[in-house]
């Protein structure tokens, strides 16, 4: 029981730590969107007037492409936000948490989903962010990497003063939300295994001399000592 306990109190901390994830990517992504007039870069490519030597936008991905990531990210959010409130107040208000064979399928099934969700995000994220990196260093002149592109100087309205580290984050972000339910869908599998293990051996010690061996049928008469049983009255 210990041992479940200790399980339980870091697959809570885990839901903590993939609710700061969730946030921070939904937080980046909308930040970058918002300082690039509204509309989405991920896949995007710019342009640089070298008259005016400003970077603009050639052509961007709909919105709905940065919409669907932050929506992921806030969908896991709330789910570990909720998860950690439920067994808390299970905690408080019980003093113990019983977890059910129901539940912990429930949460391999979610983790699944999530893993799934996850991993198409941090790779929308990557692949977006190479082929915008690409467009930026191959468009302006004299800059090696995607980062030097945060000094230079941006056609207004736009704001491309932070827009690499914001992506960098939020695709940090999801990879290690990714890990943090890998090591989340382990844990709830050695819960599942060892509770219901500990039911069989309870079980087999409460019931019966015969129940040990989860042999419902066999009687305490069957399994009294041969040697010591008491003489039968004449």
């Amino acid at each position: 029981m210990m041992a479940l306990a200790g399980l339980l109190l870091l697959e809570l901390g885990l839901y903590a730590s993939c609710f700061i994830c969730g946030i921070v990517t939904a937080a980046s992504i909308t930040i970058v969107q918002g300082n690039f007039g509204g509309v989405c870069m991920l896949y995007g490519l710019v342009s640089y007037n070298a008259t005016a030597s400003q970077i603009g936008i050639q052509s961007s991905s709909p919105s709905s492409l940065c919409y669907f990531v932050s929506a992921i990210s806030i969908m896991v959010a709330v789910v570990c936000f909720s998860l950690s409130l439920y067994w808390a107040y299970t905690f408080c208000i019980d003093g113990e948490i019983r977890r059910e064979r129901v539940w912990m399928n429930l949460i391999m099934a979610v983790s699944g989903a999530f893993l799934f969700f996850l991993l198409v995000t941090g790779c929308m994220l990557k692949i977006g962010r190479d082929t915008l990196c690409n467009s930026v260093i191959h468009a302006v002149p004299n800059i090696t990497s995607c980062d030097e592109a945060q000094t230079r100087k941006w056609a207004s309205p736009l704001k491309g003063g932070r827009f690499y580290n914001s992506l960098y984050k939020a695709e940090t972000a999801v990879w290690v939300n990714f890990f943090f339910w890998l090591i989340i869908g382990v844990l709830v599998i050695v819960q599942r295994r060892q509770s219901s293990g500990s039911k069989t051996i309870a079980g087999g010690f409460s019931g019966p001399a015969g129940g040990l061996f989860g042999d419902p049928g066999v009687t305490a008469a069957e399994t009294e000592p041969f040697f010591n049983r008491p003489a039968r009255p004449q």
